[in-house]
């Protein structure tokens, strides 16, 4: 095993870690919420940085301004109902059960996160590196790299490899 390797476990194993320590229901929500603030920050900036025009008169200051204030607001509504949610299993006394499977979680995430990285780091160079070759669990996230490019459409896959 060469240092790519220690990273990868140690990405999937700190995932794992933050998994357990945070339990299944604060991380599903906190997942849903960064996806809530993501989407609502993408669909709806434009009609709020209209709304801006009296404040702010440069256009791309004023999207990034619509942008941020989208994402922290539904952030914060997520860390309220994160926390109501996270205090009622506590008094359900399932904290056990959430906390094993908070790490079952951490560890998919981690297993994810790796491939994406993999996926990504498929499009540039770096492939051609003699470590990539060398690592012994790369080949394991090549496959599901290769699964998630194939999801691609090919002009975005043009698109990242032109950066």
């Amino acid at each position: 095993m060469i240092w790519v390797d220690y990273l990868i476990i140690a990405i999937i194993a700190l995932s794992a870690v933050i998994g357990l320590a945070r339990g299944l229901v604060r991380e599903v929500i906190s997942l849903g919420v960064w996806i809530a603030a993501l989407a609502a920050a993408w669909l709806f900036y434009e009609p709020v940085a209209a709304q801006l025009t009296p404040w702010i008169s440069t256009p791309s200051v004023r999207i990034g301004a619509a942008v941020l204030l989208l994402a922290v607001g539904v952030l914060i509504v997520g860390a309220i109902l994160g926390y109501l949610l996270a205090t009622l299993i506590d008094r359900t006394g399932l904290t056990g059960t959430d906390r094993l499977l908070g790490l079952i979680f951490g560890a998919a995430r981690g297993t994810v996160l790796v491939a994406l990285v993999v996926f990504l780091a498929a499009l540039t160079p770096l492939t051609e590196d003699p470590w990539w070759g060398q690592s012994q669990l790369l080949d394991q996230f090549k496959l599901l790299a290769e699964w998630m490019l194939k999801q691609v459409p090919p002009d975005v896959t043009e698109r990242i490899q032109a950066l």
